[in-house]
């Protein structure tokens, strides 16, 4: 079933290198990714860049024009455009969305002519007119229109099932409600009846029906929250504020009925994070961003109600403006079936044009002088071999076949369906079940050659836990009690002492607690009262219950350590903090927050103690705070030591440290810090100059360890993807020595693994260009190629690289513009692990890319966050996990699920499965139509190549559609070679899919020569038989009707037991299909050769008493039991030769299935961290982006109605518990 897609690309064009232009998203910009633009934008491309550009003047770029609570002013003449003559509609869309295709009277003509746009569906259109020539056909016209009809009937039952879902889910859209301001007051109003230029109302947990502009809202400031999940799939809310002037005016329904503000602005384009224009009002310009503007499909959260004005509606807002084109993946094998089909029609075309000559020369030997064989008219054997060419053109169709695309389409929907109900791939703890977002892509999960996956949150939890720390170069962490004494089992620390412990930490250093409790070392207390001090987490109250909400999870789980360890983060003001310090409340002065992003690493907060004492508390990686240390502060080989010792455990650190500041010094670093903070050009540059002004000569106090665990199965899974021959890339933010851990700890890496460094081949890769270079010139043709292995071959190898040796070697390549060596491994395992980190977004994908295009493999990219979209719309197959970081990689993916083990059942078992069938599927298919077809080609031998048919009209109908459909079909859903557990027990099987060793070229002349021969013995073992031939009743059924009956039945039973010998796994439902079909077969044709038919439709059905006059005949059965027996008897030898001298380890373990027992227990290898390597350490434990200190010291995310403290308190003192219990 082929469709009609927006965006194709071959497989040998995404293979290409292309030096100039790679491919990304939305997202990337030109300081991110410096490659060219291409020549020819795209008109959506240029609308949203000219929305870019400065906004002066307006009249020039912004030439979106909207009138608050004037619907008339959007009707003026200006703003009409042409649709048709002289209609005119206004170029304003009106609010309802319209995502179906077809209605009631257009669905027929428009869907036919779609599927006509489809070169087979054309081809035997054309066939079918050629039909109704009566000088070129010999062929009945309803051989050729039935199987159309069918394929076509599919097809538009497929389509009209979708557009009629599309019909409901527009409708239940369009029909939602939302107050709109008509007649000066707010009125209930349907989503459709809404235009541009209403002032409309929304309430808590609304959807925004329309791109609007925020005017009000109920909280401070006019803040409003959304949820963005409809919009990018993330879960985690954002905010939006209205400007100060609407804020301040426009509260109440009667001013907000009498607003006549008046906007221009940038044109609708599918820019989700920009927008450019200004609000005329009061007699006063104001300017006007994204930051300002609700867009449809977003939810309104945690607001009880805002105002806003209708900007763009429906198909111009910017959710639908997304809805368009996009990239269509296809398979390997969709390439290759596409030019096998090309192949076959060549081979028509010179079938058919020889026997066309051969017609020509008979007629001129033969036919001219045989006065019997006159019929009326003069024609010269030229002029007649010519309409017999395109008679053979009609009769070989079926060479061709019209319903390959339809069953492909039906096999590939029934493999999703079977990965979205696999048991073994739904994880119950979060009701996720895998699922297949594409059906065009299963077989190629079983050829994947090379796996990049995203860390955190992919091969890890993303769930954090505080699980060490380093204080005063002193770990704590350990299993001991409160005399140091270590103990390897020992109860948790009982947190009941503290009112605020959630009950969730688990700790097992009694040591710690003594120390905190004892204050014998302040700087313990000054570690945890620093965690709960410098952070941007929110507080809030729910249920009575004291809650945070962190911009990540790593702040998340260090502010909630500090809580249980008796420091307990109580609420914020926009300039205070409050901290319960082991009981005793305090709040603080906030004087600064220095913000945090991924070029400071680090992020800082200035505070004014109850004493009057300024305060800097950061904390931050640690190749940035031990830059920014104190000459003379203290522990810092000691904890370095430590943060060695936490990055050999694989756990992610910060470290933690405090400055004293003077009452000068803050005055006047805080008149730069206030320039900066209002600077129009460059903000946040100026900004991180001015941090660093104050952010130096800091006093070191520990390191903090935080642990994100790896998900259940990951190192068997690694284990058993390596053993399948798939090369395996993780892609991470983290530091190199993180990164090597990490694969330690995965089983990415092992101990007899050698770890080479990007950095440290550079000058291996220069040598081998200075090579390159010395042997060229004059002499360069004449000397052979050497290849020149990087290492000497044997042993394991795995590559490390860093992102900013992948930007050195992206711009040399850049800068040359010529392409660098390729990094080639020996054939080993050297190239099943390697490892990139530091990568940003883009840079993932452009590890992708590369790989992609430069190795010619298929890959497969897997993630979780929205960082790794890039790289699963680069990769040809994208899997999403439906993790801790919303929904935007699922969105964006081909397949999801919600573990990253399940990863080895998709490929192992049901991409290899999927493969298996689809090959066999294919050769067994292009067998058995060159069978049938070909009997034709022996037959005009015998005719005069007169394009005379072999079988019945009515045979050559019903063959593709009912007598050899569903068995072929069935083997492509059903058949398996070996069980999942033996799939799952033995990786290595899954080789045959990356070496294509099941379906190319050869395997398709393969099956074209088997066809042949079936077909050379299909017609000639009849035709000796028919040959002299005498009946038990003195008659001779020689005749061409028997004789087509004889043919017609050992076909359909050589084809289906062909099947039944390539089937591997047996069910009823084969078996029934393969003998119904035979069953069905005798049934229709004693039917059709049926004298009462006959007499009902004497010109259709020729055939009278045929089948029952020639069956009868004893001979007839033993000539087609002989026929079957010589089609079939060499195939079974041979398959038996092949499986006893050469067979594959499929063969093997099918052979002894029945001694494999259950799948054994995987045993996981003790690995061994080396901890000698003192350079190696893990990366910071900060993830989330910049934006919220300046959120919290502008006072806009303080809400107005806050519970007070000590009512949080007061419900808190009596909520002790026990880790234990939890």
């Amino acid at each position: 079933m082929s469709t009609e897609r927006d965006s194709e690309t071959t497989f040998d064009e995404d293979s290409q290198p292309n030096d100039e232009v790679v491919p990304y998203s939305d997202d990337e910009t030109e300081d991110e990714l410096d490659y060219h633009e291409p020549a020819v934008e795209p008109q959506q491309n240029r609308v949203n860049k000219e929305a870019e550009e400065t906004r002066e003047p307006f009249k020039k770029d912004c030439t979106w024009q909207v009138k608050a609570n004037d619907r008339r002013f959007h009707e003026q003449p200006q703003f009409m455009n042409t649709v048709f003559f002289c209609i005119k509609e206004s170029k304003y869309a009106n609010n309802a969305i319209k995502t179906y295709k077809y209605n009631a009277l257009t669905f027929l003509p428009m869907n036919l002519f779609e599927q006509f746009k489809r070169a087979a569906n054309f081809y035997f259109l054309v066939l079918l007119i050629l039909q109704a020539i009566p000088q070129i056909s010999t062929l009945a016209w309803y051989t050729t229109l039935v199987p159309l009809l069918v394929v076509l009937g599919v097809t538009a039952i497929k389509d009209l099932v979708d557009d009629v879902a599309r019909h409901k889910m527009d409708k239940e859209v369009n029909n939602r409600t939302c107050e709109v301001i008509k007649d000066g007051r707010f009125k209930v109003a349907k989503w459709k009846d809404i235009q541009v230029g209403d002032v409309i109302r929304l309430k808590k947990n609304d959807f925004i029906p329309a791109d609007i502009l925020l005017l009000s809202s109920s909280e401070p400031n006019s803040l409003c929250y959304v949820e963005t999940a409809e919009l990018d799939g993330e879960t985690n809310l954002k905010f939006k504020m209205a400007l100060e002037i609407t804020h301040q005016y426009l509260q109440e329904e009667n001013s907000l009925a009498t607003f006549d503000g008046f906007i221009e602005c940038e044109e609708p384009n599918n820019r989700l994070d920009k927008f450019t224009g200004t609000l005329f009002w009061k007699n006063t310009s104001f300017p006007l961003d994204a930051d300002k503007i609700l867009l449809r499909g977003c939810v309104i959260r945690n607001t009880d109600f805002c105002h806003g004005l209708v900007i763009f509606a429906g198909a111009d807002s910017k959710i639908m403006k997304n809805s368009g084109k996009t990239r269509f993946k296809r398979t390997k094998i969709d390439y290759l079936m596409n030019y096998m089909v090309y192949t076959i029609f060549v081979v028509l075309i010179l079938l058919s044009a020889g026997l066309a000559i051969g017609h020509a020369y008979w007629e001129a030997q033969v036919g001219n002088f045989s006065w019997y064989l006159y019929d009326g008219e003069d024609s010269t054997p030229s002029y007649r071999g010519f309409l017999n060419f395109w008679g053979y053109i009609i009769v070989l169709n079926t060479l061709v076949p019209i319903s390959l695309y339809v069953s492909v389409e039906v096999i590939r929907l029934g493999q999703s369906y079977f990965i979205n109900w696999d048991l073994q791939m739904y994880y119950p703890e979060k009701d996720t079940p895998a699922k297949a977002r594409t059906t065009t892509l299963n077989e190629q999960l079983g050829q994947i050659h090379y796996i990049f996956s995203d860390k955190t949150g992919t091969l890890t939890q993303n769930v954090m836990t505080f699980k060490k720390c380093c204080i005063n170069g002193q770990i704590y962490g350990d299993h001991r009690d409160a005399s140091q004494n270590n103990h390897s089992k020992i109860e948790p620390v009982d947190f009941s002492w503290n009112a605020f412990a959630d009950g969730k930490l688990e700790f097992y250093d009694h040591y710690l607690i003594e120390q905190i409790q004892s204050g014998k070392q302040p700087e313990v207390q000054q570690f945890f009262f620093l965690l709960a001090m410098c952070h941007t987490v929110m507080a809030d109250r729910l249920n009575g219950q004291l809650n945070y909400q962190a911009a990540s999870p790593d702040e998340g789980a260090l502010v909630s350590a500090a809580r249980n360890f008796g420091f307990v983060f109580l609420g914020r003001t926009q300039n205070t903090i409050t901290i319960s310090e082991l009981g005793t409340e305090r709040t603080y002065h906030v004087l600064a927050l220095l913000d945090f992003n991924s070029d400071r690493k680090r992020m800082s907060i200035i505070v004014r103690t109850p004493e009057g004492n300024i305060r800097l508390y950061c904390k931050g990686a640690d190749t940035v705070i031990y830059e920014r240390l104190h000459q003379t502060s203290p522990m810092k080989q000691e904890t370095q030591d430590a943060l060695d010792i936490f990055a050999n455990e694989t756990l992610r650190t910060l470290c933690l440290c405090y400055k004293e500041i003077e009452e000068k010094e803050f005055e006047e670093w805080n008149k730069k810090f206030m320039a900066a903070s209002i600077a129009s050009t460059n903000r946040d540059e100026a900004l991180d100059k001015v941090y660093e002004e104050i952010e130096k000569d800091l006093i070191l106090l520990g390191a903090t360890a935080i642990e994100d665990k790896l998900q259940d199965g990951v190192p068997e899974t690694i284990s058993k993807l390596s053993k399948a021959d798939i090369k395996i890339w993780v892609l991470t933010g983290d530091k190199k020595e993180t990164a090597e851990n990490i694969g330690f700890a995965c089983e990415l890496l092992t101990e007899d693994t050698t770890i080479c460094y990007g950095e440290d081949i550079s000058a291996l890769l220069h040598t081998r260009m200075e090579n390159q270079r010395n042997r060229g010139g004059v002499y360069a043709k004449f000397v052979p190629q050497v290849y020149e292995p990087f290492f000497p071959s044997g042993g394991n190898r795995a590559l490390i690289i860093t992102g900013s040796w992948l930007n050195e070697i992206l711009l040399e390549k850049k800068s040359k513009r010529s392409k660098i060596p390729k990094l080639k491994f020996p054939r080993t395992e050297e190239e099943q692990r390697l490892r990139t980190q530091s990568m940003r977004k883009l840079e993932k994908a452009m590890v992708v890319d590369l790989v992609k295009r430069y190795k010619k493999a298929i890959t497969l990219a897997i993630g979780d966050g929205a960082n790794d979209v890039n790289m699963i719309k680069t990769a040809h197959i994208g899997v999403g996990i439906s993790g801790q970081e919303g929904m935007q990689a699922v969105m964006s993916s081909d397949y999801s699920f919600a573990q990253f083990r399940y990863l080895q059942r998709l490929l192992l078992v049901h991409g290899r499965w999927s493969y298996i069938r689809m090959c066999k599927f294919l050769r067994y298919f292009f067998y058995k139509n060159f069978a049938f077809t070909l009997v034709h080609f022996w037959y005009s031998f015998f005719n005069g190549y007169s394009a005379q048919t072999a079988y019945e009209d009515w045979f050559i109908t019903l063959y593709n559609v009912l007598y050899s459909s569903l068995p072929v079909l069935l083997m492509g859903l059903l058949n398996q070679d070996v069980s999942d557990k033996l799939s799952l027990r033995f990786p290595s099987l899954y080789i045959v899919g990356q070496r294509d060793l099941l379906f190319n070229y050869r395997k398709f002349f393969v099956s074209l020569l088997h066809g042949a021969l079936t077909s050379l013995v299909l017609f000639f073992i009849p035709y000796g038989a028919y040959m002299q031939t005498m009946g038990q009743d003195g008659e001779a059924p020689s005749d061409y009707q028997s004789f087509a009956v004889t043919i017609a039945s050992a076909l359909v039973i050589t084809v289906n037991f062909q099947i039944g010998l390539d089937t591997s796994y047996w069910t009823f439902v084969n078996a029934f299909s393969i003998f119904g079909s035979i069953a069905l077969y005798f049934g229709i044709m004693f039917d059709f050769h049926s004298a009462g038919i006959h007499v009902l439709f004497p010109s259709a059905f020729q055939f009278t008493g045929t089948a029952s006059n020639a069956l009868r005949q004893p001979y007839i059965w033993l000539t087609i039991i002989l026929t079957v027996a010589v089609c079939l008897l060499p195939v079974v030898a041979i398959r038996f030769l092949s499986m006893t001298i050469w067979p594959s380890e499929s063969d093997k373990i099918q052979k002894h299935r029945k001694q494999l027992k259950a799948e054994e227990q995987w045993q996981r290898r003790q690995h061994v961290f080396r901890r000698d390597v003192s350079t190696r350490r893990s990366a910071y434990a900060f993830s989330h982006q910049r934006g919220y200190a300046d959120l919290i010291s502008s006072g806009r995310s303080i809400r107005k109605k806050r519970s007070p403290l000590d009512g949080v308190i007061a419900d808190a003192s009596a909520a002790y518990r026990r880790t234990a219990e939890s």
